[in-house]
Parts: C-alpha cells; structure tokens; sequence
C-alpha cells in the first residue's frame, strides 16, 4: 500500500473553522509521520490558517474574485490540485468544496449534508463520508475523518504556539505600559448581531474597570473593531489595544492573560485552547456546537440557560425562549434582542467573584 505523503484539507468556512481544524492537522502529522499536509481556505482566514503548524503550503478562494472574475479563479484552483495528493479532507459540506476533495485525490473524505437530494452523488464517489452534525461541537465534526481513517485521537484542542520573540516583544509592550497582571476585554465580533450594545458595554467595562487589575481592550483593524475603538470610554485601569497587535501577537497576548471576557468570537476559541478562565457573552449563536471546548472536561456546553460553568467556562445568554436561534439576530434582521436583555452588573459579579478568590 501506498504511504499517504500529501494530504490536502479544504476548510471554506470561518476563522473558528480553520482554528478548530488544528487538532485535526495535527493527528494527521503524527499518524502520517510528518506528510506534506496543503490547505485550501477562503482569503478571509488566511491569517488564522498560517498559524497552524504543520502546513506546508496554503491556497485560497476568493468569493469577491468569484464574482469578478469566477472561470479563472475556479481553473486556477483545479490545476493547482488536481490529483496532485494522496488523501483529501473536506470539513465543508457545499458543493464546492466536495468537487475540489474529489479532484485532489482518489482517496477523499468529506462531511455532507443530512439531505439526500444535496448528497445523493457526493456519496457515489467519496471514499468516506459523514454527515455534518449542527447539534455537536465544531472541533469534533472536525476531527470526525480521523474516525474513518482508524486513527486515534484525544478530544482536544491543541493551541497554536508562537514564538519566543513575540511573546518577549509582547511583553516588552506591556512593561512600558507597566502593566503587570491583566483581563483581556473583547468587545467585537466578526459579525455586528453577536456584539453586546453601546451603553451595556459600557456599564460592565466601567465596572471591571473598578475590580484593581488591568483591562485590555482588544480588536483588529476591521471596521466593526475600528467603529467600537472610536466609542470607547476613558477609564482607570483600561488600555486601549484595538488594532495595534497582529494575530499572532493577540495569541501571545491571551497567553499571557488571567482570563477572557467577552463576546462569542474566534479569540474566544484562542483562550479556550490556552485553558484560561473564560466569561462569554453570548446571543444567537448554537452553543452545542461553538461553545468554547472545555479541555479540562472535553466537552462544550449542552444546553441554553442565563448562566452556566463548565470547567473554567461560563456563558452568559438572555433567559428568553427563542435563545439560542442560531440565526443571524432575530429574523436573521442582523440585530439580536437578547444581547440587550443580559445584565452587565451579573457578568461583572460572575468575573468579580472569580477574581476575589484567585486573589490576582
């Protein structure tokens, strides 16, 4: 038999996709004893996707190329994979991303849609499939090929380690700032129904300002990021870091961090894989499956209610009925009701009375 040497794993999703997909690509090397492994991603993760260790090369799709110039980006991507690898791994389940694992290898594994009429011809030619499950957590659909290929694996998630020399410079930055022990407040979100309201931001952020340790305000130089940096209050014990750190900076930054407090976004999923002490604020997003995993007990949340720990996790959602929807705000209208409807004062009593008894 053939020693799989080149492996392709084709993640078109978001920044959590691509992060959750580290364990995967790491099972992989050690099993596979250090292959070739090449992903294929949208342009919008790359920064994430270059952080991923073990990944020789990385190639991208384009939706606004897609629409300027689609037969060429689509030709582009075809010579530069066809059968060019040993196995492929698709945790997308469109279309898509099925024909690029079928034309990279003849060997080709691929999560699907529970729908016959979608998967019926998907299923002629995969190798394996499995179907996408919306009701379990995303780093185990990830790691759901590993299953098919008999490959042992621990549930969980790895983090992505940086350099000495970031981290030094790092805390360089926060020496000359003499900032000593710290909370990381992130305010944002990739999308603007998941971000807690103006004048309940402010409310718990004036608060933590009070608890006697600092603050840092992060983000990067997006518009939702920017937008927000601009609103910022002037506060005690607050630093303002909103677009002056790159990923990898922010990673070494969390890492160094007492806890995360903040909205349900990839730096929550950062903090997680690092164990830190994590207080989420969360809206319409599915918990079962984009909760912050919990390594320590290997797993995520299992169930909506106003406030519940896990491990070295808590999760704060709105008591309503309709949470958690998982659409994109009420209605999908972008706004979400029920962020306006969890309490600054009980996040900030939940991160107060942890850090009374850490005694930082």
């Amino acid at each position: 038999m053939r020693k799989t040497k080149k492996i392709i794993v084709i993640i078109q999703r978001s920044n959590g996709d691509v992060f959750l997909s580290s364990s995967l690509v790491k099972a992989l090397y050690e099993h596979y004893e250090a292959p070739q492994i090449d992903l294929l991603v949208n342009d919008d993760t790359i920064s994430i996707a270059k952080l991923i260790p073990f990944i020789k090369n990385i190639y991208t799709f384009s939706y606004q190329k897609k629409q300027d110039n689609r037969w060429k980006q689509e030709k582009d991507i075809l010579t530069s994979l066809f059968r060019k690898y040993d196995l492929s791994i698709n945790l997308t389940a469109s279309d898509r991303s099925v024909f690029y694992a079928l034309i990279s290898a003849k060997k080709s594994i691929s999560a699907l849609e529970d729908n016959l009429k979608k998967s019926w011809w998907k299923k002629i030619f995969l190798t394996h499939f499995y179907y996408f499950d919306n009701f379990k957590h995303i780093l185990k659909n990830n790691l759901e090929p590993l299953n098919s290929l008999k490959i042992n694996f621990n549930n969980v998630h790895y983090p992505i380690e940086v350099s000495s020399k970031v981290i030094f410079n790092v805390k360089k930055k926060l020496e000359a700032l003499n900032i000593g022990k710290f909370i990381i407040f992130h305010p944002s979100a990739q999308y603007q129904y998941k971000i807690f309201p103006k004048y309940l931001r402010d409310e718990l952020l004036s608060n933590l300002s009070e608890l006697g340790i600092s603050i840092l305000i992060t983000g990067s130089q997006n518009k939702i990021d920017l937008a927000i940096k601009k609103e910022l209050p002037t506060l005690n014990n607050v630093f303002d870091f909103v677009g002056e750190t790159t990923l990898e900076e922010y990673f070494a930054l969390s890492k160094l961090s007492m806890a995360y407090v903040g909205m349900d976004t990839l730096n929550m999923h950062i903090a997680a894989s690092q164990n830190k002490r994590i207080f989420v604020i969360s809206g319409p997003t599915n918990l079962k499956m984009w909760s912050p995993w919990s390594n320590q007990l290997k797993r995520s949340a299992s169930q909506d209610m106003p406030i519940q720990t896990y491990g070295d996790i808590t999760i704060f959602q709105a008591n309503m009925n309709c949470v958690a929807c998982g659409k994109a705000g009420c209605d999908d209208s972008g706004i979400s009701k029920c962020l306006n409807n969890i309490s600054p004062k009980i996040v900030f009593e939940e991160v107060k009375e942890w850090y009374e008894y850490a005694g930082l």
